[in-house]
């Protein structure tokens, strides 16, 4: 689990809820369900407007990949593509079907499986680089959603400030309505800011930061099996791989691996 995503939500609860405690109001006033259903339920609907059903839908499985710790093979993958590369250097590209199987990254073991197969350097590339397309369009998607959530609310709280002060307006002669109006014009301002900046933003994010390794690694991926068919030194290809790493990480490699 990710303590970040869950850690970061219930710090900023305390926070906010300690700051409204310490401003002296009782914490009820904050709460107003007109504002709530204006804020949420209205940038919700503008979702379903703006995106199709399956995927609006879709952003809730979305929000889990966020809360569980992304497994990290970088390293492990690119120790796996150089031994690959000593192998296939030794005993030939035919020699690699034995141990395609036992890749565990279905990724790598479709691109290795079209080297073993003999086709052709650039339709594999291409292969390879439009199934990574598909990807990133996929991600891309999933953080639309949020971004475009993440500029709703905030809209929709105006939307509600207005509806509460076209309401205390037209009800000046009524002093219990002015206190109601008002407080559905602030807090639903209050609601879309803190849902927007506090919540959705942040997880539009992280599932940026997310989308951004994945497609890191199968970059290496393609890399490395592209010099792997081009028969490349496999110290040659360890260099091009490590490029693709911070320094400490290339160091710490290159010392596990005993290459230099």
């Amino acid at each position: 689990m990710d303590i970040g995503t869950l850690g970061g939500i219930v710090i900023g609860s305390i926070v906010l809820i300690t700051g409204v405690l310490l401003g002296g109001a009782p914490i009820l006033i904050y709460w107003d369900l007109p504002s709530v259903f204006i804020t949420l339920i209205g940038s919700m609907a503008s979702l379903f407007i703006a995106h199709p059903l399956k995927r609006v839908l879709g952003m809730f499985k979305l929000f889990t990949i966020t809360t569980k710790i992304p497994k990290d093979d970088t390293e492990r993958n690119i120790t796996v593509l150089v031994e690959f590369s000593e192998r296939a250097r030794r005993e030939g590209l035919l020699a690699l079907e034995d141990n395609v199987q036992e890749l565990e990254d279905e990724f790598m073991r479709k691109g290795i499986q079209l080297v073993v197969d003999g086709t052709d350097p650039e339709v594999i590339k291409t292969i390879l680089f439009n199934e990574l397309n598909q990807v990133q369009a996929r991600h891309e998607d999933g953080i639309k959603i949020y971004e475009d959530w993440g500029k709703f609310c905030p809209a929709f709280g105006m939307i509600g400030t207005l509806i509460g002060l076209i309401a205390m307006l037209a009800n000046l002669q009524d002093k219990s309505a002015i206190g109601s109006g008002m407080a559905v014009a602030l807090i639903t301002t209050l609601y879309g800011a803190i849902a927007a900046n506090f919540i959705i933003i942040p997880l539009a994010t992280k599932l940026g930061v997310r989308h951004k390794s994945e497609t890191a690694l199968k970059e290496i991926i393609i890399e490395g099996i592209l010099s792997i068919q081009a028969g490349d030194n496999p110290r040659i290809l360890q260099e091009k791989l490590l490029a693709f790493l911070p320094p400490v990480q290339r160091e710490a490699l290159r010392n596990a691996t005993g290459k230099d």
